[in-house]
């Protein structure tokens, strides 16, 4: 690729340093190891603690999938150069298929609706056995998952493939499964926010809780691309071929999906305030006692305003210290939203234990792991994408 006249040198794989990879073994282990004590001390307070850190990361790994598969739909040329750094979260989906096997032992301490005894005395549960009985909800999880996994290793198969061929045909073969996948991604999800969050309390139900979640997912995967976007260009590695330009898009994505996430929380609270209805209040008057209302504060102010009022101006968004920080604080603020959608069923008051922390180490750690593996083994960067040329060239002008 020439820019200016002048020869851009592709990256190659990433050499990632003993430091880096132990530090991720280290909070693997250290996690998993917490996750077992926890779990063998009182699996009450462990299985919340690990569904809420199975569901946040089930959805950065799954957003990498999503953003990779809208550049390929519209013909996305400006992702070129950052598009492999989200392809390799899907590399995470195999573990989210063994932490949903996980799972199904603790159907009985989540939720309640695996009680047979309290369904058989209970109108409104009775009436939802065949829809919420453990085996179908646990079908419809792994299938799911296999789902995405199987579009992941097709797709990014292709875009690995395409590294070495320089075969264009197999851009459009992505474009051609883009469709498909999004259609099938846009049920699955939802189903699966449904299941694994919304039917935690299964007296109550939202129309529009897919969506929120979605919302999260795409809000939290920009951010963390932008963090390993930035962490990459400081490693050298996107020497030439990123730039300002590159940040500054993906800043205004980051923007977008702020207000998106809020205009949906918003739109979900207002209309179930509006209409008053028993089966829809009481979500959201759990989340406004006295204890969880600075959460509930938090999560209105806090993680609308302080994104949105920092990325607003532009040069902030071409900003790589301010991208940078504000990412972080984009990823705490939707452990910090699911904690909100997962606690308060189970606790009375906000709980941060070493059990919650635990299990976020855990699964951060075999995260990162899966990451720097997947791009230590491909290259940092599409080389064989047709755009990529374009794209260097487009951000020089």
């Amino acid at each position: 690729a020439a820019t200016n006249h002048q020869e851009i040198r592709l990256p190659g794989k990433l050499q990632a340093s003993s430091g880096v990879r132990n530090l991720f073994i280290l909070m693997a282990s250290v996690g998993l190891l917490s996750m077992v004590v926890a779990w063998m001390q009182d699996p009450k307070v462990f299985w919340p603690a690990f569904v809420h850190n199975h569901f946040y990361f089930l959805s950065l790994a799954l957003g990498g999938l999503f953003f990779a598969v809208i550049q390929w739909v519209t013909s996305a040329m400006w992702s070129a150069p950052v598009r492999r750094l989200a392809e390799a979260f899907t590399s995470f989906l195999p573990w989210i298929l063994v932490s949903t096997c996980v799972l199904y032992f603790g159907l009985k301490d989540l939720y309640i609706w695996t009680d047979a005894a309290r369904v058989q005395g209970d109108l409104i549960l009775s009436h939802k056995t065949g829809y919420l009985n453990s085996g179908f909800f646990m079908v419809r999880l792994l299938v799911a998952v296999v789902v995405w996994i199987v579009f992941a290793r097709v797709m990014i198969g292709n875009s690995i493939r395409q590294d070495e061929t320089k075969d264009a045909g197999l851009t459009a073969k992505n474009r051609t499964w883009g469709p498909l996948f999004l259609i099938l991604f846009a049920v699955s999800f939802t189903f699966t926010s449904f299941d694994l969050i919304m039917s935690l309390d299964p007296y109550w139900f939202s129309t529009m809780f897919g969506v929120y979640c979605f919302a999260g997912l795409f809000y939290s995967t920009l951010a963390l691309l932008a963090i390993v976007t930035i962490a990459m260009r400081r490693k050298g590695m996107l020497d030439g071929i990123l730039n300002e330009n590159h940040l500054h898009d993906l800043g205004k994505f980051m923007f977008a999906f702020t207000v998106f996430w809020a205009y949906i929380g918003f739109s979900q609270f207002m209309l179930i305030w509006y209409a008053n209805m028993p089966e829809e209040t009481g979500y959201f008057i759990h989340r406004l006692t006295p204890a969880w209302k600075p959460v509930s504060a938090f999560l209105m102010f806090g993680k609308f305003f302080v994104p949105f009022f920092l990325l607003l101006p532009r040069g902030n968004k071409r900003s790589e210290k301010v991208l940078w920080n504000v990412a972080w604080f984009m990823l705490a603020a939707q452990w910090i939203d699911v904690m909100w959608m997962v606690q308060p069923e189970f606790y009375s008051a906000p709980k941060l234990s070493w059990v919650d922390l635990g299990a976020f180490v855990g699964f951060a750690g075999l995260f990162g792991l899966s990451v720097i593996r997947f791009l230590s083994k491909h290259s940092v960067v599409a080389v064989g994408d047709p755009k990529l040329a374009e794209s260097i060239y487009h951000h020089h002008q």
